[in-house]
């Protein structure tokens, strides 16, 4: 699923190719994914122009000069192409087609996990999708303090709180993997447990991986594809993250002794770290 790097990279993508763009034509030739993209949504986004686009948490916003935004979420494998030309065929899951004077957008989704929503941008903070959402890595109201509060009486492990949307927003399983390898803490410690310099260490390597992250494209593990084909390069750096047995960058111990980076399940998903260097 993509994460906060790889939609903030599709997204600087798409603002790069489209913004004030006039939208001609839109299809949509497939509406059931998660939530049934809405029935006139060709019909009241044509002849607007694309204004701005932004990133809240994992989705992204399209702002239009008709006072509608276009919401996006990529689930588990929705991705987004833009052409220069209509294709001669489209390929079996492109959903949505958007036709504007300087490119065209393609939406394809195979597992159809993924959103595609209209709301009034005035109202947009009123809308499902974000009005139970926690802070943005980079808000200035994100402290040590404020995660401390959060984590306060919660025995869920903190691997599975850094997942948490309505604490912090963005972060998915394998950023929150990285911070807490960074972090030199056990993603399966209880929450409750962090103390203030540690969530100061999280708050900082949350912020300093994902800006990392992002330079590098994110991280394509499965079918993460930047807008203009290319891959993400992020994996590249991983340094816990799907290494199950291998020794972590700053470990010197004896592998074949030790086992190396451990594997676990949290909340139906793998988590990764150093069982040597996190505490």
């Amino acid at each position: 699923m993509p994460e906060l790097p790889e939609v903030e990279t599709i997204k600087n993508t798409v603002a790069a190719s489209l913004c004030g763009a006039v939208i001609c034509d839109a299809e949509v030739r497939q509406a059931k994914l998660r939530e049934s993209v809405p029935a006139d949504f060709a019909k009241r986004i044509c002849g607007a122009k694309i204004i701005a686009l932004r990133r809240i948490a994992k989705y992204m916003l399209t702002d239009l000069s008709n006072g509608l935004t276009v919401i996006w979420h990529f689930g588990m494998s929705g991705k987004i192409r833009i052409e220069t030309a209509i294709p001669s065929k489209y390929e079996k899951h492109d959903h949505i087609i958007i036709k504007t004077d300087k490119g065209i957008l393609i939406y394809n989704d195979t597992r159809r996990f993924g959103l595609v929503l209209l709301c009034e941008s005035a109202k947009l903070m009123q809308h499902h999708c974000f009005k139970h959402l926690g802070l943005d890595p980079w808000d200035v109201t994100l402290t040590a303090e404020y995660l401390l509060a959060k984590l306060a009486n919660r025995k869920c492990a903190v691997k599975l709180s850094l997942l948490n949307q309505e604490i912090i927003c963005g972060i998915g399983n394998i950023y929150a993997s990285e911070i807490l390898y960074r972090a030199r803490i056990r993603p399966d410690r209880p929450s409750e447990s962090v103390n203030k310099r540690e969530a100061s260490e999280i708050i900082k390597y949350t912020r300093i991986i994902l800006r990392e992250a992002i330079a590098a494209g994110g991280s394509t593990i499965h079918d993460y594809r930047r807008p203009d084909g290319d891959i993400g390069y992020f994996q590249q750096h991983h340094c816990v993250y799907d290494k199950a047995g291998k020794r972590c960058p700053d470990c010197v111990c004896d592998i074949a002794k030790t086992g190396g980076i451990k594997k676990i399940v949290q909340g139906g998903r793998s988590t990764f770290y150093c069982p040597r260097i996190q505490k």
